[in-house]
């Protein structure tokens, strides 16, 4: 590397949207989604914990009214010539109303959960979605597509059920553990004993097997992802597949990732489905020594402090029963956690692969330069519009030069306008402090690039001091064999990725000053892989500019050629394309993208082989649209067949990563080098 090159810095990625990054929070994945619901529903989380806590209270009652019955009513009413049973009856209706206003508690907060859970995964999809237009280009490049829609599906899926029922279980399985405890030491401390043992036993059999269950369930996600992933790749490239008698193999690779998925869902299945009959039996067996050893002890007569309660109660049948009953309610939360193992796994798993999305930096874009529509007041200065004028002007919050800090270099003076001119063609400005006045600059569309290295991947370096300048209104071309770096020099001028060393500017602002939402908006491109979405044919036009009329749109397909193939369509402009335009030839849906280019009507163009797929016929009508479209523009093409930029101010010819060449057509022929072997060649660069 040169020393004399500028070294750009590292910087912070930048959170636009401030409430997204509150609500997330730091911390484990599992930590954090708890918080997110919490945050978000507060009010209706409160009103499911007091429901909670009821319905726990009313099984507990109900657990403890045994010892009622038994000793305070059945045994005294045994002994009793002519039994009263209007007490009972009178226990017996309390005991039913507590019962009814657990079932009602517990339905109404099994129903808040449901909107809770299903509210939940309308968020988390929000912020995902939010998030990912958010994301660099490059983490597309990295990430299967199908991968990401896997996140977006059977990841946030998982949670529906966790959230649903799994979170309120766990509430109540606490809240009847501590309650329970609670009572089965006021009734008996030996079978309390008992009990804690069995239970110890129940929790270090389930932890176990949940860590082993998780691991598994996490290679499922991951395994479920790439399958996702394989089957979006096979559906697209069907055409593909087809053409090279490619179904065998894809059968044969699905099949392998197939089973993979089979394997990691069989055993995270088979551990999970261990859990439950494992604590069943500790349960069970917990519950017969519980048993064995309350009828010692009553049969006993053993009365010691030891032997008893909290209160000193001595273990009555009635107790024994009660206690009994309080240890099935002690043993059944546990298992009830052990039950829900297999959603806490996938949840967690699930969860880990929404924030490991959510948790992507997104693009950088310090950028406080804008643009805005402008138009002339009567003093004869500029004036920012409201409306969409057609003349556009950077709207800078300020400026200094590089090259002085001097007040003269202030925009809102003539003689900052001056320093502004000669400092722009040198690319040396940039914004000032904030709180300077707001100067319009008007827009010119002149790029330079400057000692530009780039790499996709550290270490395989992708251009090599790139340095040129497209003045207004000159069209540039790019010429060279594929992986030249041609495409590459696009995609940094409208900052797809960020450059290593070295600078860009247009109009004289760096283009990490410029704001990406201005930059992108100047800049009309047309791209190689044509992208159409399932609307009309005018919607789709339209996506070039959201506010743009029915008949600017016309106008626009007229411009380039489109409108005689859009007439023949069944419902002409109206018509519904299929997805991504599978109803139209690719020359058709080439067409359409041009015209989308047409009516965002930009300062600066950038043409990627906007004409490859479309015949030679049918490349010299729409070439004149073209030549018309760029017409005052600054254009970069980059074109395989030379035909097409022999009228170019320069062409640049590349081979791997370096420009190697520049010059006019004629100029390039003369030199007899790269470009005359290509041009006299093959016409057609490969």
């Amino acid at each position: 590397m040169s020393s004399n090159k500028m070294r750009v810095g590292v910087r912070e990625p930048h959170m636009s949207r401030e409430d997204l990054k509150k609500s997330l929070g730091k911390g484990s994945t599992v930590w954090r989604l708890f918080s997110f619901i919490f945050k978000n529903y507060k009010i209706r989380f409160g009103v499911v914990l007091v429901c909670i806590v009821i319905s726990a209270l009313a099984t507990l009652a109900s657990s403890l009214f045994t010892k009622t019955l038994i000793d305070d009513y059945i045994t005294p009413l045994l002994a009793q010539a002519v039994p009263d049973f209007s007490p009972l009856a009178i226990a017996l209706v309390k005991l039913t109303a507590a019962l009814l206003l657990g079932v009602a508690a517990s339905y109404s907060y099994n129903l808040i959960m449901i909107f809770v859970g299903q509210g939940t995964m309308l968020k988390l999809r929000q912020s995902l979605f939010s998030h990912m237009e958010d994301l660099p280009l490059s983490y597309f490049d990295s990430h299967s597509h199908g991968d990401i829609m896997s996140i977006y599906t059977n990841d946030v899926d998982t949670l529906r059920q966790v959230i649903g029922n799994t979170v309120p279980n766990l509430f109540q399985s606490l809240i009847t553990l501590v309650s329970t405890f609670v009572s089965m030491v006021v009734l008996s401390m030996p079978l309390t004993l008992v009990s804690i043992l069995m239970a110890i036993l129940t929790v270090r059999v389930t932890t176990g097997l949940g860590k082993i269950s998780r691991a598994h369930f996490v290679e499922r996600q991951k395994a479920l992802g790439a399958v996702n992933g394989f089957i979006e790749e096979m559906v697209s490239g069907q055409r593909v597949v087809k053409v090279y008698c490619h179904e065998k193999k894809a059968i044969d690779d699905f099949s392998v990732l197939n089973e993979r998925l089979r394997s990691s869902a069989y055993n995270a299945n088979k551990i999970g489905s261990m859990v439950m009959p494992i604590n069943g039996n500790i349960g069970n067996l917990g519950y017969v020594l519980t048993a064995v050893v309350g009828a010692l002890i009553a049969i006993g007569g053993l009365t010691a402090w030891y032997m008893s309660g909290i209160g000193g109660s001595v273990l009555t049948l009635g107790t024994l029963v009660a206690f009994l009953s309080l240890q099935k309610n002690f043993t059944r939360p546990i298992s009830s956690i052990s039950n829900e193992i297999n959603s806490i796994a996938m949840a967690s798993a699930g969860t880990d692969r929404v924030y490991s999305l959510l948790d992507e930096p997104q693009e950088i874009d310090n950028g406080k330069v804008t643009l805005v529509n402008t138009t002339v007041s009567p003093d004869g200065s500029l004036v920012e519009s409201p409306i969409r004028t057609g003349t556009w002007a950077w709207k800078a919050p300020g400026m200094v030069s590089l090259s002085s800090g001097s007040d003269d270099n202030d925009l809102g003076s003539a003689s900052g306008h001056r320093a502004y001119s000669a400092a722009a063609k040198r690319g040396w400005t940039r914004p000032g402090p904030d709180g300077r006045p707001a100067t319009l600059v008007p827009l010119r569309g002149q790029v330079s690039l400057k000692d530009v290295d780039f790499s996709y991947v550290e270490g395989k370096q992708v251009l090599y001091d790139i340095t040129l300048t497209a003045y207004p209104g000159q069209k540039i071309a790019f010429v060279g064999g594929t992986g030249a770096g041609k495409t590459t020099i696009t995609n940094l001028i409208n900052r797809f990725y960020e450059i290593q060393e070295g600078t860009i500017t247009y109009d004289g602002f760096d283009i990490r000053d410029i704001d990406k939402d201005s930059l992108r908006r100047s800049l009309g491109i047309v791209l190689q892989e044509t992208r159409l979405f399932s609307a009309s044919v005018l919607d789709n036009i339209r996506y070039g500019r959201l506010d743009a009329t029915d008949e600017e749109c016309r106008e626009a397909a007229k411009l380039v050629y489109a409108d005689s193939f859009i007439r023949r369509l069944p419902q002409g402009y109206d018509t519904i394309l299929a997805a991504d335009g599978g109803n139209l030839s690719q020359g058709e849906r080439q067409l359409l993208a041009i015209a989308r280019a047409a009516v965002a009507n930009p300062p600066v163009l950038i043409l990627d082989e906007a004409t490859s797929s479309i015949d030679t016929r049918t490349e010299k009508l729409i070439q004149k649209g073209m030549d018309s479209l760029m017409k005052g523009r600054t254009t970069f093409v980059i074109a395989h067949r030379l035909s097409t930029v022999q009228n170019a101010n320069y062409i640049m010819v590349m081979d791997h990563g370096h420009i190697i060449e520049r010059g006019r057509h004629d100029e390039l022929l003369a030199q007899k080098g790269k470009y005359y072997e290509l041009y006299t060649g093959n016409q057609i660069i490969t």
